[in-house]
């Protein structure tokens, strides 16, 4: 189990069950057609989820990841079948200058930037708030909100009119689990700057929107939770179970595409029935 202070994204290689990210079940019929997108947790979890559906769809994807250099390769693998280029950018997103260097990698790659999806995050399981030490309280807003407000400011610089910025915010936004205390603070914040944000670039068209997934079957579940949480994960919902990443692309989908064009500063809660306010 993941303690504060120590980095775990985690790797699907050490999830006692693999996750669904859709590689045989999602099909694409050309919504994201010719655009580029930026995909940050890009390499397990929703966002390689994410990533595949977005390469089948059109776009051509690329993947910010920590070090996960394996489950980044498989997601890479993932897009070029779908037909699609890949650009991988390891790196940690909690560092500003990073945040403005793979921007700029994306956009002398693709030519431009269409999308960007900001999803990576960092938690820590805690029993009490003595256990959140400075420097994991500074990891966790740089790495899940700071990098937010970076990556979409350096996008901005780039972004026609149609292109769209989703971000990952949490059930935890309106009902915050104590023992994720410094995560969930991040994922409330997520959800106003996303309104926020909305509002003050809508005379660009440029959409920002975010989605609030319930519990998620992701190497950061079992990387960070104790044993008896992994086991009983997601099971408090009403439909019983946690969601598979896979579940989660069809809003993503939904809000990056062109035809959402009056879809903006909204929320999309994706929570297994559990209510959302």
């Amino acid at each position: 189990m993941d303690t504060p202070d120590s980095p775990a994204p985690g790797l699907t290689a050490d999830m006692p069950h693999k996750p669904d990210h859709g590689e045989d079940s999602y099909r694409g019929c050309g919504r994201l057609e010719g655009m580029s997108a930026l995909i940050t947790g890009g390499d397990s979890g929703i966002g390689r989820a994410v990533a595949l559906a977005f390469a089948r769809e059109g776009a051509d994807v690329a993947v910010s990841y920590l070090n996960e250099q394996e489950d980044a390769e498989d997601t890479r693998r993932n897009i070029q079948e779908a037909g699609r280029r890949c650009l991988l950018l390891p790196g940690d997103i909690s560092d500003s200058a990073h945040c403005d260097a793979i921007v700029q990698r994306v956009v002398e790659e693709f030519g431009g930037i269409d999308i960007l999806v900001n999803n990576a995050a960092h938690q820590a399981w805690v029993e009490d708030i003595e256990q959140i030490s400075d420097a994991e309280w500074h990891k966790t807003l740089d790495t899940n909100l700071s990098a937010t407000f970076w990556l979409s400011r350096a996008a901005l610089r780039h972004m026609g009119r149609g292109a769209s910025i989703i971000n990952t915010t949490s059930v935890n936004a309106d009902k915050p689990n104590p023992n994720l205390l410094a995560y969930a603070t991040t994922k409330g914040a997520i959800r106003n700057f996303t309104v926020g944000l909305a509002q003050l670039v809508a005379e660009r068209g440029v959409r920002v929107n975010c989605v609030a997934p319930g519990p998620v079957w992701t190497p950061l579940i079992t990387a960070t939770m104790p044993p008896e949480q992994v086991r009983d994960f997601g099971k408090s919902t009403p439909m019983g179970r946690p969601a598979q990443p896979v579940d989660l692309v069809s809003t993503f989908v939904m809000l990056a595409e062109p035809l959402s064009a009056y879809v903006s500063g909204a929320t999309v809660s994706v929570t297994g029935g559990t209510p959302f306010l």
